[in-house]
């Protein structure tokens, strides 16, 4: 996506490129400025985060730089680090030689995973607990590389990854045709992903990296951003080896041991012409003696180094999920496992069941009051949100009027104000002002209401209250330069102004209150070109003007707000999104002109739907004044639910219907309603009609079928059925690979698959980093049509499809992984078929690659064990077995697996889960041989799940038994 950008020329003849944005999740801020300097090599990177909103968010920084691999590149993460942690802190294992099983792969022999051509698959580390400021990779072929150089106490995060050396397929998704690379991330507040932070009200976070080529070191032992230093110690001798990214003429290259100087050199060094020498050692001086290092000119030490011996640290504890909240102990345990999930956004599991175990154990627990009463005002329940938080204060306040944290009190002010109770909002705030923590961010909060009643000397005193412990908040800073603005105080307005935009050159409120001042100033030119530079930078993006607007109307400042968006809806060319309107109808009611309010929603209500999707909480009360002056307006609904889904999904829906018996003609509307009845109401029926409305409405969007296909597929639609309205609508199909993944699948099971297989050769699919499924179907192609030719005693030809499972044609873009636990299934199939044609030897071969794949917790444990049977392990065959049918009957019980540790996707369908929870337990006991479970079982999954295709495959080879 776009993102603002600005050039700066600084006084000291350095450049600095500034991108940023304000991003929609949360509509906080960040802003990058790259910096070169002349005669340098070092790229100096400043970053500013601004979490301008109300609300305490989480954050996860991590720079990704990609660097070219080869089987002579090292990753080089710090002396002190100990340990590496795989996504998630759920495992560890040993740096740099790892002993352990990481991430499914075996290094228990030892082996250096520091290196990238020790790692055959995709995989990833992270550094633990390093407490050195560096991070750097090497070539030591081509004598080269790169370090990374920043606060290890703000930029913990230290990150390898890799597709591996077997990679092609992925590796072509993300590169040019030069060969594997890899990534070394860094990360700021966050030493893992995810890790995140948290981003108080108004908190502003800055900090600096620096990145610069190296050369010729043979690695790094140390880096500053002046200087990087090498030092190995062998045969009695030293090597030293320095590179700067600075031209120094007369630098010292220093090297002691046991007070003894054993070099001491003026040198010319900069990034093209590094330093090393090889220096003997004295008698009895060991590697732990051995210091070098480098001096600028004017004597300051540029870097050094000197080995230290680590005591061998225990391997962390890796983190568990939670248990269920009935089995954890106390109230503070089951606040901080709903609090971890808040802070981790997992897309499977909500922490309302932990907060409501704890009040009800509590009913007036103060942390967990807060916490819900935070979660209702960012979902605009206000209502709700208010009881929670005055439980809260109630019992912080029992005994002690003016409470240590402010929080709760805070938060009450958000909720009232939400309300529009401004008067005992205000009160809420000034007492939570009291608290240091929320000082700066309760003070801005009553400096927007006192905006409101047009008291600006007021509000001036308030926000330099604010700024006194939140010097940099430039939301502050912005609003201060309004104040002083309506105050007539200009000069002093375009001066704040001025001080903001070199805080933050991509503050669109900083220039906007600059080209209002200097124009109320009398300088019309000096106006004229801030405001051109404004409008240069917000590059007429609309979402940029509806932002500013918003910072105008919390305040009440209404005239300023229309003023701002006005400037885009009269811009060339037109600006046709439907909530510039509808925001220009809302603040022209709220200033007391209704008569061309009205003239603003009606406009607003012609604009195209397409892409309209409102994310402020501030477009909740517009949309429901201009429903309130129009309530015919079919859109205004429409956008209210897109709006509402995530916050209030209840009422989201009865919005989209209200919009629907009005104006039943819009595509995604259906769509929305029938994702809703899905997802919310189990209600496939009701969502399946929404669905066919959505494609009877427009049946050019390839998105709407592929989501009806996935539904069909859960509510247990025939195959038959949806391949005829995939074919029927064929030129929408090709459309997106995964729609066209979807039609060929279903060719599968309709048991077409000459066809299928056709289709799968003749064109390249794009698939999702991870995603197999395009692999899976050609894999299911292949060994359904082999056992139908085993069915008919065509060996020879069954054992060509099993071995052509086995391949990972380019085409289809996906890896073939490391550990591959389908091909346990395909081996076991190879081996039926050479057993077919008498050819036993073979047979047995691959029996025993099947017994040898790492399945892990997949199905695939039944063909492994039933490998491991024919090889009479059958002891081990069994446990396989027996962990199915666990596994199974466990699922059954919890409702289906949960990945704590999920960072995205989506929940699956309950009777999906069920379905395979049967599957297992079928296959366990088939594999245990008593066959009259395994059909029984396999006949329960198709009932939960009539196109599970494998289940019923088994149950056809049970019967045959």
């Amino acid at each position: 996506m776009p993102v603002d950008y600005t050039l700066a020329e600084n006084d000291d003849g350095s450049k600095t490129i500034w991108i940023g944005e304000t991003e929609r999740r949360h509509r906080m801020k960040w802003l990058i400025g790259m910096t070169l300097q002349p005669g340098q090599s070092r790229l100096d990177v400043t970053v500013k985060m601004f979490n301008g909103t109300p609300y305490v968010n989480t954050i996860l920084y991590f720079a990704n730089v990609a660097i070219h691999s080869t089987d002579s590149y090292q990753v080089i993460f710090p002396p002190s680090t100990q340990y590496a942690t795989f996504h998630g802190k759920h495992e560890f294992t040993h740096w740099p030689i790892s002993h352990e099983v990481f991430n499914h792969t075996d290094y228990t022999k030892g082996v250096d995973v520091s290196w990238w051509k020790n790692h055959a698959g995709a995989t990833s580390f992270f550094a633990w607990n390093s407490q050195e400021d560096f991070f750097a990779g090497y070539d030591h072929d081509k004598h080269a590389g790169v370090v990374h150089v920043a606060d290890h106490h703000v930029v913990p995060g230290m990150k390898l990854w890799t597709w591996g050396t077997q990679s092609t397929g992925d590796r072509i998704k993300l590169t040019d045709s030069d060969g594997p690379y890899a990534e070394i991330m860094v990360g700021a507040y966050s030493d893992n992903q995810p890790d995140y932070s948290w981003f108080q009200p108004h908190e502003v976070k800055v900090f600096t990296q620096s990145w610069y080529p190296l050369r010729e070191t043979d690695g790094v032992c140390n880096a500053t951003r002046d200087a990087v230093v090498n030092l190995t110690v062998s045969d009695r001798q030293a090597r030293v080896a320095f590179n700067t990214p600075a031209k120094h003429a007369s630098a010292r290259a220093v090297l002691t041991a046991k007070g003894a100087t054993l070099l001491d050199k003026t040198i010319a060094i900069d990034p093209a012409t590094p330093f090393s020498k090889v220096v003997p050692l004295p008698e009895g001086a060991s590697d732990l003696d051995v210091r070098a290092a480098l001096y600028a000119e004017d004597g300051h030490e540029l870097v050094a180094y000197q080995r230290k011996t680590y005591e061998p640290e225990p391997m962390p504890e890796p983190v568990n999920p939670p248990p269920p909240p009935a089995e954890i102990k106390t109230v503070e345990e089951l606040y901080l496992a709903g609090q971890r999930l808040q802070q981790f956004y997992n897309p499977t599991m909500e922490p309302y069941p932990y907060f409501e175990e704890a009040l009800k154990r509590d009913p007036d627990d103060v942390r967990t009051n807060t916490a819900l009463g935070i979660d209702y005002c960012r979902r605009a329940l206000y209502p709700k949100a208010e009881e929670h938080l005055r439980r809260a204060v109630a019992r912080l306040t029992k005994d002690h009027t003016r409470p240590k944290d402010g929080e709760s009190l805070y938060y009450l002010g958000v909720a009232l104000a939400g309300q529009e109770r401004y008067d005992e909002a205000y009160d809420a705030y000034n007492r939570a002002a009291w608290s240091a923590a929320w000082h700066s961010a309760s003070y801005f909060a009553l400096a927007e209401l006192d905006c409101r009643k047009a008291d600006f000397a007021r509000a001036l005193d308030h926000l330099d209250r604010s700024i006194t412990t939140n010097t940099r908040d430039a939301k502050s800073l912005d609003l201060r330069a309004a104040v002083l603005r309506h105050l007539g105080r200009l000069p002093e307005a375009k001066a704040q102004a001025e001080a903001t935009l070199a805080l933050d050159p991509l503050d669109f409120w900083a220039g906007n209150e600059l080209s209002l001042a200097t124009a109320a100033s009398g300088e019309a030119r000096a106006a004229k070109r801030a405001g051109d530079t404004l409008a240069a930078l917000m590059r007429n993006e609309v979402r940029s003007y509806l932002e500013l607007a918003s910072c105008y109307a919390e305040g009440g400042l209404y005239a300023d707000a229309i003023d701002v968006l006005l400037r885009r809806a009269q811009a060339e060319p037109a600006e046709t999104y439907p909530m510039l309107y509808y925001d220009l109808g809302y603040y022209t009611a709220r200033s007391g002109d209704l008569a061309r309010a009205a003239e603003y929603y009606a406009q607003a209500n012609t604009m195209p739907p397409t892409y309209c999707f409102p994310y402020f909480l501030d477009s909740i009360p517009v949309l429901r004044d201009a429903i309130a002056a129009r309530p015919t307006d079919a859109r205004a609904w429409y956008y209210l639910g897109n709006l509402l889904y995530d916050l209030q999904p209840d009422e989201a829906v009865k919005a989209w219907e209200t919009s629907r018996e009005l104006d039943n003609t819009l595509s995604t509307l259906n769509r929305n309603l029938g994702y809703a009845y899905s997802q919310r109401e189990d209600d496939y029926t009701k969502a399946i009609a929404a669905y066919e409305q959505a494609v009877a409405c427009d049946s050019s969007d390839p998105r709407v079928f592929y989501e009806l296909e996935q539904l069909y597929a859960t509510a247990g639609t025939a195959p038959d059925v949806r391949l005829a309205l995939l074919c029927k609508n064929q030129q929408t199909t090709e459309k997106r690979s995964d729609l066209l993944a979807s039609q060929i699948r279903l060719y599968v099971h309709t048991g077409q698959y000459d066809t299928a297989l056709d289709m799968l050769a003749k064109r390249r699919f794009d698939t999702w980093e991870g995603g197999t499924e395009i692999h899976d179907t050609f894999v299911e192609a292949h060994t359904l049509r082999g056992l139908n030719a085993m069915q008919s005693g065509q060996a020879q030809d069954a054992l060509k499809d099993f071995e052509a499972a086995l391949d990972y044609p380019e085409n289809l873009g996906i890896d073939r992984p490391l550990q591959d636990p389908p091909a346990a299934r395909t081996h076991v199939l190879i081996a039926s078929a050479y057993e077919a044609l008498g050819d036993a030897q073979n047979a047995n071969a691959h029996f025993e690659e099947a017994a040898k794949i790492e399945v892990g917790g997949a199905e695939y444990r039944y063909h492994k064990g039933q490998a491991l049977a024919k090889l009479n392990k059958t002891e081990e065959a069994k446990a396989l077995f027996d962990a199915l049918l666990a596994d199974g009957a466990a699922q059954l019980e919890s409702g289906g697996p949960v990945d704590f540790f999920m960072k995205f996707g989506t929940k699956q369908a309950r009777g999906l889960q069920m379905a395979q929870a049967h599957y297992l337990i079928g296959l366990g006991a088939a594999g245990n041989g008593d066959l009259a479970k395994a059909r029984e079982s396999f006949e329960a999954a198709l009932q939960e799940n009539p196109n599970h295709l494998w289940a019923r495959q088994q149950l056809a080879l049970t019967e045959h038994k």
